[in-house]
């Protein structure tokens, strides 16, 4: 009974992952191509706290549930398709942390941009640029981690 409901919130977790990841993507690019600071400002303003409420939370309780489910089960972390699981979960990480900064840059930027009636700086776009580059391997990292987790493939590791 405790493996699944410890597997229920993993995946749980897992879709709150991609379901915000791809939503907050989809509005924040659909924001961005109207260049009206005003949308952006508000957009992105919810865009930061849909990260701040779902996307850090499930990404803090994943790895607890994750674990908590391998110990239950008795799988060991060292199994090959958990373990390359968990590198992309690194990786996903070191593109999110940066993704999360900028969104909160191109918010306030978008913000300025809308109280003085000016057009979007250009470090705006340079920034948006970058938060649209950091999405695209974050994005394959957690499919892959999907699929890892769906298959379990045998991945020998040594």
């Amino acid at each position: 009974m405790l493996a699944e409901l410890l597997l229920l919130a993993h995946v749980i977790g897992a879709t709150v992952l991609f379901g915000t990841g791809a939503g907050i993507a989809f509005f924040m690019v659909m924001a961005h191509r109207t260049r009206d600071p005003i949308v952006i400002a508000h957009v992105a303003g919810t865009v930061v706290i849909a990260d701040t409420v779902f996307t850090a939370t499930a990404a803090i309780l994943q790895p607890v549930t994750g674990y908590l489910l391998a110990r239950s089960i008795g799988w060991d972390l060292w199994e090959g398709w958990i373990a390359l699981s968990l590198l992309l979960y690194v990786v996903t990480g070191l593109f999110w942390l940066p993704v999360v900064w900028i969104q909160i840059r191109l918010r306030d930027l978008a913000r300025a941009a809308a109280s003085s009636g000016q057009a979007l700086p250009p470090i705006y776009i340079s920034l948006y640029r970058i938060w649209f580059a950091c999405g695209f391997p974050a994005f394959f990292a957690v499919v892959g981690i999907l699929w890892l987790m769906l298959t379990k493939p045998s991945i020998a590791l040594f």
